[in-house]
């Protein structure tokens, strides 16, 4: 056995998957530029909406979206939403009354409980 040689794949330096049957979706390629005047291409589905900025994987960079003249394309400003808080979230799912309520029940287990600690303690 020692004089045979063990035959096989070299580790990790190949596939044994093929790209037959595979079809591919239509691609566009989108070209960007850096803030310091360098240009970059990044490839995307045909359907997908394409950012108006992107940040640039090699050098880290926000890029700007180019038009097919070379010119910046304009963003459209979007409509700015006010963040909502946990008290926004909170007010969807609950009325005052029913809030004032449930902090009423907890405060009571609450001094129950600590009723029950001072007697042990």
């Amino acid at each position: 056995m020692a004089d045979r040689s063990l035959r096989g794949m070299r580790l990790g330096a190949q596939s044994f998957q093929s790209e037959e049957g595979v079809d591919f979706v239509e691609r566009i390629t989108a070209r960007y530029r850096a803030e310091d005047g360098a240009e970059f291409e990044v490839v995307f589905a045909e359907d997908a909406e394409i950012p108006a900025r992107w940040e640039n994987a090699r050098t880290g960079q926000s890029g700007v979206l180019l038009d097919a003249a070379g010119k910046p394309v304009e963003e459209e400003p979007g409509e700015e939403r006010a963040a909502r808080t946990h008290w926004d979230m909170l007010l969807e799912r609950r009325t005052i009354p029913e809030l004032e309520e449930i902090l009423a029940e907890r405060l009571e287990i609450l001094r129950a409980q600590r009723g029950q600690d001072r007697k042990t303690a």
